[in-house]
């Protein structure tokens, strides 16, 4: 057994770059093979308000249209109620003429919200019943998203949809 004396010049330590080096290129090698990019969460497409003139600031911001679907026996549509106030049952004779009214009804508050030459961005918000059959909601889809005019162009009505959170 060698016991070093201190203050002695006689053994020099040196430090071992290769091992350091190695075990810094196996940490960086395990971080970047285990390293996941990850899908940013929700929709950040927020709407602000125009900040130039307060008054009409609130005006600007567009506020989903509300379209409630009722089922009724067999899953079939029995009334469709936009913006809790207007029922289509009464104004329609058949289902048929359901969907076209609310078509024609989304379409009409396109025109209003729109302002010269910028038509706005339209969102529609369904809230359907459980019992509700899913041909009946495409139908409803199909309805808002767009409609055909007298010479066969397409209208595009609504830009975007989304379904009521009923998580709650």
């Amino acid at each position: 057994m060698k016991i070093r004396k201190i203050g002695t010049a006689e053994e020099k330590i040196e430090l071992q770059m290769t091992p350091m080096i190695d075990i810094v290129f196996q940490l960086l090698v395990f971080f970047v093979m285990t390293f996941k990019v990850v899908v940013r969460e929700g929709d950040f497409n927020i709407r602000m308000p125009a900040a130039s003139a307060a008054s009409s600031a609130v005006e600007d911001f567009n506020v989903p249209i509300k379209v409630q679907l009722k089922a009724g026996l067999g899953g079939t549509i029995s009334d469709i109620i936009i913006d809790d106030q207007e029922s289509l049952r009464e104004a329609a004779a058949n289902k048929n003429q359901m969907y076209e009214l609310l078509s024609l009804r989304v379409a009409e508050y396109k025109e209003e919200t729109s302002v010269g030459d910028f038509a706005s961005e339209l969102e529609v918000e369904f809230d359907t019943d459980y019992d509700l059959r899913y041909e009946e909601q495409i139908r409803a889809i199909t309805a808002v998203s767009g409609r055909y005019d007298a010479e066969d162009n397409l209208i595009k009505l609504a830009d975007k949809i989304k379904f009521k959170d009923t998580t709650n």
